[in-house]
Formats: structure tokens, C-alpha cells, sequence
């Protein structure tokens, strides 16, 4: 069976184990676009590649030939085309450009349907299900864009959205890179301080915003945490509202500097606008994400117009073999990258639904109900929702039909093998479960789904097309079947391309090649199956921390709860656990002060209303001293691994190395 993994164990005994671990396979006579991709290939280079693992090994030693058949197989739009696909002379650290020459719009290339078909869905708590179709959306564009124009917005500026995962939030972005400018995004759910981490380093020229958001049943007021962000952004020229939640006639404005409604904001357009989308080259900006090392405020990882949208394609054409029919729904926020991901989905014209809300209001079927009202073919969420779900007994496979749903998703921390076993039995038996796995960094996934090999429980399918990645040891050599480092050892076109305040490049190489000389190392500890081919994620190797899929840094909490009178240092790490990753707090208590619940309530709260409820530590200690290098710097990764069950042995770099001996046996850590 084309596709099919060969199992190279020498035992039965062996093969029966990996029998005994399938979920799912593909239908022997299922024709999907890998398969087409593949002849194309093969015809193109007179190969014979049948196995995905054959197509993947020529994708990653042949990467050129690999990308530039993708850029012609997918119909990128392109008003110039390239000289040079890539220069290979160029050091991987170095970032090279690709599609040199070539000039583009990823907006147009999103846009390139304008027919009646449904491009947007749009709920959530307290709202009906609306739609608009590609048209509509192309001409709610034009409006923006014109009005953007014309308010000066020009190539590279920066425009904003602190917004809820919406129509407009699309539109805006659509709108901002029509014309060449740069979008960036983050959730209602972040607080003033999370918010200007963000957007202060950035400068942005135009805010898109609302009035308020529903969440568990209540209202939430957005006016008054807006009014606190953008009185800290100088550089703003306009503050868009949109009424959201209310009526317009209900929204006061008035203490916020040079805001407008959605409503007065379209009269800056032309009165007959025209779209004009502006091209730009491959490696033109296109979105900030942010990230965040253990030290300092977020990292700003800018990313190109080409390398979001070829990416992107690939995994949505050939590992989500979508087409038109689909309707893909991911659970996101504007905050996190999966929603970048999703609205990609245009390029290949399907229907996004957005959602805005608690997945588990008013009942935790509500988004199996909108499975079957709006057929849903595609479902992306996070593990830690399908453990929710587990924890309540709810079983769709008795209360929904689902029949259109071929794929779940799921990324944000490793889907365990408990919840392969409920997908399978509580869900749907013919469902493709995707565990996929990249990261902000490279907005984007490195290992996912594929519908052209098995499922095997617990394992991401498969390392993805063009991606090079690997499990190397300390010692920079691939290892299979046991922990090692995720690196990529060849150039991808999703790779930032570069830091925002970072001139010369020095953030950039240290965050993803210090360890590996011209290899990029992600920071996260994986497994390479040699039977199946799969990957197991072991959590991140670095200081960053990850609950739930929310990627930031310990910084972030230390700038908050270091300035409380009654903590004297802190260190922030995360623990993996069977549920995911989670953030664990340890305090040194002031002279004077009592560690005690008061306290502990007082930084959850404080946390919870600058940061976002999803940054709150799991768990809060105490602890007598913070291990700290000779260069002053704290020592998150050795306490981290102390938490995870090492022994840290090699302490000739610690300024105070019996700290590390407090971290040993903490009862409230212990698992099982």
C-alpha cells in the first residue's frame, strides 16, 4: 500500500506491539494530493518514489528542487517571478533569501477567489452563526485598505489588532498586507502589560480593537485595559473600535485618543475603493509573533509574506489534503500563531469558521454541535481540551453524527496516548488524528499530520516535507528512539527572517543556533520512532515556558511579581507532566514576610490582570535560595530538569551550587 509504514523489527513479538499501538490507517484506495505531488515528482525527475518516507527523504536532500516544484504544484500568484530559488552558498545562520527576484502579495494570493462560496463562519458565546462569502470578504477589504491608505499606511508599517478572533480581526490583517504593511495580534485576554511587552517595541500606526468580549457567561469590558494600552503607544495615528458585544450608541470613546468606530473609520475609504495589492518581495515582512527567552521582554520574530504563505500551503494542501469542500475550524485566539495558520486556509478556498468564546458554553458539545450545522471537515483544538472533554464523559460518537469530520488536530503541548484511546472510542473510529508540532518561531509546524501513513497512539505522524528535522544528542549526531534536540539541519523558507530590534542578528543566532554550529535547534527534546517513523515530543529543552500552547518567558512573570514588597527573588519553570506542560513558581521571601495564602492569591490575581489568566502558575513555593551563575544569570534549565527527575552533576558554573540541592524530592511535584 502506497504510503504504508514497513516495520523493521527483527521479532514478531515486536511487530505485534506496533500492530497493537495502530488507530488509523489510510484507505488503500484513497487518492489524496501528497499522492498527486508525488507523481508530479517523479515524473518531473524521473524518480520512483512510492512510501511518503521515500518522498520526504528526496524533500529534504533535494530541498530547492523540493520548494521550487511546491511554488509551481500550489499556482502561487506572482507578478515577477524568481531569478534564483536559493542561494546554497549561504550559511543557514545566516538567513538566506529565497525565491530571489519573485514579487508578490500574500492578501492576493488569499484572495484569489471572489465567487459566493462561504470563506468566513463566525460565532461563538452569545452569537448566531454568520456568514460571508469570498466576495463579500474581498469587498469588506477593499474598504479597509482604502481607508488605511489613505490614513498614510504604507510597505512596512506596523498596524495592530488587540481583538478576539473574529471577522474584522481577518479583514484587518487581509486589508494591512494588500498593502504591504506588517500585522500583529494579540487576544482580549492579555492584560496592559502582556499587551505593551508587545506592541511597544513595535510602534504601531493603527489599532483595531472592540468594546468588549463574552467569556463563561459574562461580559467582559475591553474599553477601560484599551485605554491604558494606547495612552502607552505614541506612535498611534488611529484607534479603530468595532461594537462587538453592544450596540454602537452604547460605546463612549471619548477617553481614548483618536479613536473612531468601525463604522466612522470606513468613511476614510475612497467612495468607489479599489483593491490594489502591492508587491513586494518573497522575504517581505508580513506578520510579528512574539517569543520570549528566560531574560528581557518578547522576543519579536518577524515573518515573510513568501515563507508564511508557501508553508503554509504545503501543510495545508498536501498534509491536510484540503481542498475548496473543506471547512476547516481551529480553537485559537489572535494571539497565538494557529490562528495565522488558519486564515492561510483562504489561499486554498475553504471555509474558516471563528469562533470567540468558551468551547464549553453554554454546554461542552458546543462545538460538536457546529460540527454538523456547518459540516465541519477539519477540527483543530489543543490536548488540553480533548482531556477536558475526557475528564466530563462527553462522547460525541453517541450524541452527533459528524459525518463530514475527516481530521482532528491537535498542537499546544503533546497530545498524550490516553487521549488517542478517547478520540478513537468517545469521538469518531475513521478519523484522522493529527498531532502536530512546530512553533511560533517558524509559524508553522515542523512534524504533523498525513493522511498518507497510519496513526500510531501517542506519535505525531510524521516529520513534514522540506523539513529537515532530526533528534540529535549532545554530541550532534541523530539518535532514534530516545530523547535528543529537535534541530532542522537544512534551510526552510518559514524561517524568520529576523528579529525586530535585533540589527545585526546577534538575538536571532543565539536563540536557534548556539548549541549547533549552522543548525537550527528549536529547544524542544523529541523522540524519532525507527519503526514507524513517528515523533513522540518531550517538552522544551530551554527556559521558555509552554502551558496549554501559550509560549512565554519567565521574564514576563518576574517583571510582575518581583515588584511585590513581600518577594525577595523568584524562578519560574515549567514541569511536564501527563497533561501537558505546567508553570511552576518558586518564591524567596522578603525579610519579614510570611509566605502564606493572602499572599498567594494576591499574585494570581495580579498575574491573571496584566498577563492572561493562561500565564498564572499551577503551582506556587516557597524555597530558602534561587541558584544563580557566576554572571549573575538564574538557572532555570538545571532546576528544571532537577523537577524532572535528573541529577544535575556538573555545578562549576553556579555561583551558589548547593542551591540546587533544595530542588530535590519536592513532595507537591511528585507524580503517580
Amino acid at each position: 500500500m502506497t504510503g504504508s509504514t514497513s516495520f523493521v523489527s527483527s521479532d514478531m513479538a515486536s511487530v505485534k506491539e506496533e500492530i497493537a499501538r495502530l488507530m488509523w490507517k489510510p484507505r488503500p484506495d484513497r487518492s489524496t494530493n501528497i499522492h498527486d505531488f508525488q507523481s508530479v515528482v517523479n515524473e518531473a525527475f524521473g524518480l520512483d518514489l512510492k512510501a511518503y518516507e521515500e518522498l520526504r527523504k528526496w524533500s529534504v536532500t533535494h530541498y530547492v528542487d523540493f520548494w521550487e516544484m511546491f511554488w509551481k504544484y500550489t499556482g502561487i500568484v506572482h507578478s515577477q517571478p524568481y531569478e534564483e530559488v536559493l542561494d546554497q552558498s549561504q550559511a543557514m545562520a545566516d538567513i538566506p533569501e529565497w525565491f530571489r527576484g519573485a514579487r508578490l502579495n500574500f492578501a492576493e494570493n488569499l484572495l484569489r477567489y471572489g465567487d459566493d462560496k462561504v470563506a468566513l463562519y463566525t460565532t461563538g458565546e452569545g452569537q448566531d452563526i454568520k456568514s460571508i462569502t469570498y466576495h463579500q470578504l474581498k469587498k469588506n477589504v477593499t474598504l479597509l485598505a482604502s481607508a488605511l491608505k489613505n490614513l498614510g499606511i504604507e510597505k512596512g508599517d506596523r498596524v495592530v489588532g488587540y481583538i478576539p478572533n473574529c471577522a474584522l480581526a481577518v479583514e484587518a490583517m487581509l486589508a494591512t498586507a494588500s498593502l504591504g504593511a506588517v500585522w500583529s495580534s494579540t487576544s482580549p485576554d492579555f492584560g496592559v502589560t502582556g499587551v505593551l511587552d508587545r506592541f511597544t517595541q513595535i510602534k504601531p500606526k493603527v489599532i483595531f480593537s472592540v468594546e468588549a468580549v463574552r467569556y463563561n457567561s459574562k461580559i467582559h469590558n475591553h474599553l477601560e485595559k484599551l485605554t491604558q494600552v494606547v495612552k502607552n503607544l505614541p506612535e498611534l495615528e488611529k484607534v479603530v473600535v468595532m461594537p462587538f458585544v453592544g450596540k454602537a450608541d452604547e460605546i463612549d470613546l471619548s477617553k481614548i485618543p483618536n479613536s473612531v468606530l468601525l463604522s466612522e473609520f470606513a468613511k476614510f475609504a475612497d467612495e468607489e475603493p479599489v483593491l490594489e495589492f502591492v508587491q513586494v518581495p518573497f522575504n517581505h515582512p508580513l506578520y510579528i509573533m512574539y517569543s520570549s527567552g528566560t531574560t528581557g521582554p518578547p522576543k519579536c520574530m518577524v515573518h515573510s509574506v513568501g515563507g508564511t504563505l508557501i508553508q503554509h500551503l504545503k501543510e495545508h494542501v498536501l498534509h491536510g489534503n484540503m481542498t475548496r469542500q473543506d471547512v476547516i475550524f481551529y480553537y485559537t485566539t489572535t494571539g497565538w500563531m494557529m490562528w495565522n495558520w488558519l486564515v492561510s486556509a483562504l489561499a486554498v478556498g475553504a471555509s474558516l469558521v471563528l469562533y470567540d468564546g468558551s468551547p464549553f458554553i453554554p454546554t461542552p458539545h458546543v462545538i460538536w454541535d457546529l460540527v454538523d450545522q456547518i459540516r465541519i471537515t477539519i477540527l483543530g483544538t489543543g490536548a488540553k481540551w480533548l482531556s477536558a472533554l475526557e475528564d466530563r464523559e462527553v462522547q460525541p460518537i453517541k450524541t452527533h453524527s459528524l459525518s463530514t469530520l475527516h481530521t482532528i488536530l491537535s498542537t499546544g503541548s503533546p497530545l498524550k496516548p490516553a487521549s488517542f484511546d478517547y478520540v478513537y472510542s468517545s469521538i469518531k473510529e475513521d478519523v484522522l488524528l493529527g498531532s502536530i508540532s512546530g512553533g511560533t518561531d517558524i509559524i508553522s509546524c515542523f512534524a504533523g499530520q498525513n493522511p498518507t501513513v497510519p496513526v500510531y497512539r501517542g506519535e505525531i505522524q510524521t516529520r513534514n516535507l522540506g523539513m529537515a528535522v532530526e533528534s540529535w544528542s549532545d554530541e550532534g549526531e541523530a539518535v532514534y528512539d530516545q530523547s535528543g534536540e529537535l534541530v532542522c539541519t537544512k534551510p526552510f523558507p518559514c524561517m524568520p527572517i529576523y528579529f525586530w530590534n535585533d540589527p545585526q542578528g546577534l538575538k536571532y543566532k543565539k536563540a536557534y543556533f548556539n548549541k549547533f554550529a549552522g543548525v537550527w535547534t528549536h529547544g524542544d527534546f523529541c523522540s524519532v520512532s525507527s519503526s514507524t517513523g513517528g515523533i513522540l515530543m518531550l517538552g522544551r529543552s530551554d527556559g521558555t515556558l509552554n502551558p496549554a500552547g501559550v509560549r512565554f518567558g519567565s521574564a514576563e512573570i518576574y517583571n510582575i511579581v518581583e515588584k511585590f514588597d513581600d518577594v525577595e527573588d523568584s524562578l519560574c519553570v515549567g514541569q511536564q507532566t501527563d497533561d501537558g506542560e505546567r508553570v511552576v513558581l518558586f518564591l524567596k521571601m522578603s525579610n519579614g514576610f510570611t509566605f502564606n495564602e493572602e499572599l498567594l492569591a494576591r499574585i494570581r490575581t495580579t498575574i491573571r490582570q496584566r498577563l492572561s489568566a493562561r500565564h498564572v502558575p499551577e503551582i506556587i513555593l516557597e524555597t530558602k535560595e534561587i541558584p544563580y551563575t557566576a554572571s549573575g544569570k538564574k538557572v532555570e534549565v538545571a532546576v528544571k530538569r532537577i523537577i524532572a527527575g535528573e541529577h544535575i552533576k556538573n555545578r562549576g558554573a553556579l555561583a551558589n551550587p548547593n542551591s540546587l540541592d533544595l530542588y530535590y524530592n519536592i513532595l507537591q511535584l511528585k507524580q503517580g
